[in-house]
């Protein structure tokens, strides 16, 4: 498929991210950063490594600092030539590192999930796109992630996940604790790790500005509409400073999820 009609990639960047005052109270949490580069930019890096460069970015809090950003990333990442005069000359002396086409768009501050992705459906231009939260991060195949979709043949595919529990777990028996593992991997079931594949059709089951979480994925699930893609590798949120200082524990190497980097 030619680049210019892969998939879009919808990334939910709108949220208030209560729960990490100590960074949201100046930024959007998607441009908390780790190693210097906002989680979005992460994000971004992960879906453009797979071919996929075309995103449309659901803003809503604080949708200024994203779109500053984006609108000075080749000013502020390539050498510049200024020529100073009557008339000011700018000349970047490199092409922009990125290949990307980013649509911003306004979705409100306040809209839940569900009604960011249907303000954005004029903007999606093929059978199906991806979608996923501005917080989270791994390393996920999205190229399986796609097959795994088009196989099972439903409307919408998420990708589930096992992170590492908060706290140490415990096997007992008659009282007596037979194991214990230090904040092991939750293997019982998976959970919602983000990185949909959508069919276009799908957005029918959004009633609303709803959570897209609540109503929609119940009513796929109801309708054996929802399926799994499961994926045991690295994956992240970041939800909390201490989330934060976990990710940045880890860049530059090894980095789990920057599969652009390895070679």
């Amino acid at each position: 498929m030619d680049n210019d009609r892969r998939p879009r990639v919808v990334i939910l960047c709108g949220g208030r991210g209560a729960r990490f005052p100590e960074e949201t109270q100046v930024r959007p949490k998607p441009m908390v950063t780790i190693g210097g580069q906002p989680i979005l930019w992460h994000i971004m890096k992960l879906y453009s490594h797979y071919g996929l460069r075309r995103f449309v970015l659901c803003l809503g809090y604080l949708g200024n600092v994203i779109r500053d950003f984006f609108l000075r990333y080749h000013e502020h990442s390539t050498d510049a030539l200024l020529r100073l005069g009557a008339a000011t000359e700018i000349e970047y002396v490199a092409p922009c590192p990125e290949d990307w086409e980013i649509l911003l768009a306004e979705t409100g501050p306040e809209t839940q999930t569900g009604g960011r992705v249907l303000a954005v459906e004029k903007y999606i231009d093929t059978d199906y796109f991806h979608l996923t939260y501005g917080d989270g991060i791994g390393d996920v195949d999205l190229d399986a992630l796609v097959r795994c979709h088009q196989q099972a043949g439903r409307l919408v595919t998420l990708t589930g996940v096992f992170p590492r529990s908060h706290y140490g777990e415990m096997t007992v028996r008659e009282g007596e604790v037979t194991s214990f593992a230090e904040k092991p991997e939750l293997t019982r079931a998976p959970i919602n790790g983000g990185f949909f594949v959508v069919q276009r059709e799908a957005l029918r089951r959004i009633p609303g500005d709803v959570p897209w979480e609540r109503e929609p994925l119940a009513q796929l699930a109801a309708e054996g509409q929802l399926s799994c893609y499961t994926h045991r590798g690295f994956w992240h949120c970041m939800d909390t400073a201490a989330e934060r200082d976990r990710l940045n524990s880890l860049w530059p190497e090894p980095a789990p999820w920057a599969v652009w980097r390895r070679r």
